[in-house]
């Protein structure tokens, strides 16, 4: 929401929502939003003028807006002062107060201090997700709906936010007291990226199951497993190596074993059966760039089984981590199977490799 649109909210909403609330009604603490003039001086008036209403001030924040700033003021208010009073004398310093609300003295911590604070619990319960991001937003309400009906383009009584969480879900804050900033949805935004992170558990093994229910481990490659990729290399096929190296081989030298698994700025995950690697895939990131180079080896006797599928998901899932935004792959004119793979990942590749022989897939 622009702050014209802003504006407009909060002259409409103000006088019939909130500012016939007295203070005396069990408010003792008020939370207000004071749009003004980014200019040496209106800040100072502002405070003399709650000075002479017998309001203290406990908490400051200045958020920058455009055309302006907001200064957010916790203010403990005098008795009998009501917020219809409170909003007049603001506007009497050429300031607009877009929203009140009561506050806690609680919550008069460093914002930092509460995001990490906040994070922490949602990750050490990730059912606590929305609180912790009702928090953050200082929302009304934080709530879990299904994905399709998040519709962020609604419009409602009061403020809306839409935070997409994992392909089937979504949370949906509310606040009616005041819009929502570009710097609250960000620490918002940061949040449910970090919870995501987290449930995609990149730094350790997943499991995942195959067509047939085989479970299968995937993991990152580490030099121990050179014996193990050296015999998956013996049980693949002829066909098998050609699409992985591009050129006839019947097996792999050991001494490429190391760079397999360790590759240069980059890392190989495995998928382990049992005692067995089944599959590789590694992972390098271009450097400078938001791209990073996949490739893909499945063993032949597990290929159809979405062993390859979940092992390119995988893959996606650590690029997105270290701030890829695109892979590519090499493919053989003749082969379309690396991107009907991606396709079955959920992922976007290109209708055809460009003219290098590389396909480009959209993280």
């Amino acid at each position: 929401m622009d702050i014209r649109r802003a504006r407009a909210t909060a002259r409409s909403e103000i006088p019939r929502a909130w500012l016939d609330h007295a203070a005396e009604a069990g408010s003792v603490t008020w939370r207000l939003r004071i749009r003004m003039d980014d200019r040496p001086g209106i800040l100072a008036r502002v405070a003399i003028r709650l000075a002479d209403l017998e309001c203290n001030i406990l908490g400051l924040s200045v958020l920058p807006v455009p055309g302006g700033v907001l200064d957010e003021i916790v203010v403990r208010p005098a008795v009998g002062l009501t917020r219809t009073q409170l909003v007049r004398a603001i506007r009497e310093e050429d300031c607009e107060c877009l929203g009140i609300t009561d506050a806690d003295v609680r919550e008069l911590v460093d914002s930092s201090a509460a995001s990490l604070a906040a994070a922490s619990r949602a990750v050490a319960d990730p059912a606590k997700s929305a609180d912790s991001v009702r928090e953050i937003l200082e929302a009304d309400l934080v709530t879990v709906v299904p994905a399709g009906e998040a519709n962020p383009g609604r419009t409602e009584g009061g403020h809306r936010a839409v935070f997409p969480i994992g392909d089937d879900h979504a949370l949906v804050a509310r606040r009616l007291w005041a819009p929502f900033l570009q710097q609250e949805l960000a620490r918002a935004e940061a949040l449910v990226g970090l919870l995501s992170v987290v449930e995609a558990n990149v730094p350790g093994p997943v499991v995942v199951t195959c067509t047939d229910g085989a479970a299968v481990v995937l993991r990152e490659g580490v030099p121990g497993d050179a014996d193990a990729v050296l015999a998956l290399h013996g049980r693949c096929s002829a066909a098998t190596l050609f699409h992985r190296y591009h050129t006839g081989m019947h097996t792999v030298p050991r001494r490429w074993l190391h760079r397999l698994l360790v590759p240069p700025r980059g890392l190989s995950v495995v998928a382990v059966c049992g005692r067995e690697v089944i599959a590789l895939g590694q992972l390098i990131p271009k450097p400078f760039t938001d791209v990073a180079e996949i490739s893909l080896l499945v063993e032949d006797a597990w290929q159809r089984n979405g062993l390859g599928t979940a092992l390119l998901r995988r893959l996606a899932v650590l690029a997105s981590a270290r701030g890829c935004r695109e892979l590519v792959a090499m493919s053989l004119p003749s082969g379309d199977g690396i991107r009907r793979t991606a396709l079955r990942a959920g992922l976007s590749p290109a209708s055809a490799p460009d003219e290098t022989g590389q396909l480009r897939i959209t993280l």
